[in-house]
Protein backbone atom coordinates (compact mmCIF):
# COMPACT_ATOMS: atom_id res chain seq x y z
CA UNK A 1 0.00 0.00 0.00
CA UNK A 2 1.09 3.95 -0.73
CA UNK A 3 0.97 5.96 2.06
CA UNK A 4 1.53 9.87 1.49
CA UNK A 5 3.23 12.26 4.80
CA UNK A 6 0.59 14.83 5.47
CA UNK A 7 0.64 17.59 7.62
CA UNK A 8 -1.68 17.78 10.47
CA UNK A 9 -3.25 21.64 11.89
CA UNK A 10 -5.12 21.99 15.48
CA UNK A 11 -5.74 19.63 18.19
CA UNK A 12 -3.43 16.91 19.68
CA UNK A 13 -1.32 16.74 15.98
CA UNK A 14 -0.77 20.46 15.76
CA UNK A 15 2.11 20.60 13.41
CA UNK A 16 3.03 16.94 12.75
CA UNK A 17 3.85 15.37 9.33
CA UNK A 18 2.56 11.86 9.49
CA UNK A 19 2.14 9.12 6.82
CA UNK A 20 -1.63 8.71 6.17
CA UNK A 21 -2.65 5.36 3.98
CA UNK A 22 -4.09 6.59 0.60
CA UNK A 23 -6.71 4.87 -1.65
CA UNK A 24 -6.75 3.77 -5.29
CA UNK A 25 -7.52 7.07 -6.50
CA UNK A 26 -4.23 8.93 -4.77
CA UNK A 27 -6.20 10.56 -1.95
CA UNK A 28 -6.39 10.00 1.39
CA UNK A 29 -8.86 9.37 3.31
CA UNK A 30 -11.50 12.74 4.39
CA UNK A 31 -11.82 11.97 7.70
CA UNK A 32 -8.60 10.97 10.26
CA UNK A 33 -9.57 9.74 13.97
CA UNK A 34 -7.50 9.22 16.38
CA UNK A 35 -8.56 7.81 19.62
CA UNK A 36 -6.46 8.97 22.75
CA UNK A 37 -6.46 6.50 25.64
CA UNK A 38 -6.71 7.36 29.20
CA UNK A 39 -5.15 6.54 32.63
CA UNK A 40 -7.80 5.27 33.88
CA UNK A 41 -10.59 3.03 32.98
CA UNK A 42 -12.46 5.40 30.54
CA UNK A 43 -12.71 5.05 26.99
CA UNK A 44 -9.98 6.34 24.65
CA UNK A 45 -11.18 10.19 23.43
CA UNK A 46 -11.49 10.10 19.85
CA UNK A 47 -10.06 13.50 17.85
CA UNK A 48 -11.51 14.06 14.24
CA UNK A 49 -9.77 15.69 11.68
CA UNK A 50 -10.88 16.42 7.97
CA UNK A 51 -9.12 16.70 4.65
CA UNK A 52 -8.30 20.02 3.24
CA UNK A 53 -6.83 21.22 0.33
CA UNK A 54 -2.91 21.84 1.27
CA UNK A 55 -1.59 24.09 -1.11
CA UNK A 56 -3.87 25.44 -4.50
CA UNK A 57 -2.08 26.26 -7.46
CA UNK A 58 -2.40 28.75 -9.73
CA UNK A 59 -5.32 26.84 -11.98
CA UNK A 60 -7.25 26.37 -8.62
CA UNK A 61 -6.20 22.61 -7.83
CA UNK A 62 -4.85 21.01 -5.05
CA UNK A 63 -1.80 20.01 -4.92
CA UNK A 64 -1.42 17.63 -1.81
CA UNK A 65 -3.55 17.50 1.14
CA UNK A 66 -3.81 18.33 4.79
CA UNK A 67 -5.87 17.74 8.25
CA UNK A 68 -7.80 20.42 9.89
CA UNK A 69 -8.86 19.72 13.43
CA UNK A 70 -12.73 19.78 14.12
CA UNK A 71 -13.30 20.75 17.58
CA UNK A 72 -17.15 19.50 17.15
CA UNK A 73 -16.27 15.68 15.82
CA UNK A 74 -19.22 14.89 14.17
CA UNK A 75 -18.77 12.12 11.84
CA UNK A 76 -20.24 12.91 8.73
CA UNK A 77 -24.06 10.99 7.56
CA UNK A 78 -23.65 8.26 5.93
CA UNK A 79 -26.97 8.06 4.31
CA UNK A 80 -27.28 8.26 0.35
CA UNK A 81 -27.18 11.42 -0.99
CA UNK A 82 -29.66 11.83 -4.26
CA UNK A 83 -28.80 14.06 -6.81
CA UNK A 84 -32.80 15.25 -7.36
CA UNK A 85 -33.75 15.72 -3.60
CA UNK A 86 -34.43 19.28 -2.25
CA UNK A 87 -31.93 19.97 0.53
CA UNK A 88 -32.94 20.56 4.11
Amino acid sequence: MRSENTLFVGGPLDGRVLPVLVGMTGQPPKTYEVPVPHDDDRPPTVHLYRRVPGRVGRLGLPSGWKYEYDPEGKTPGTGLKWPWRKPR
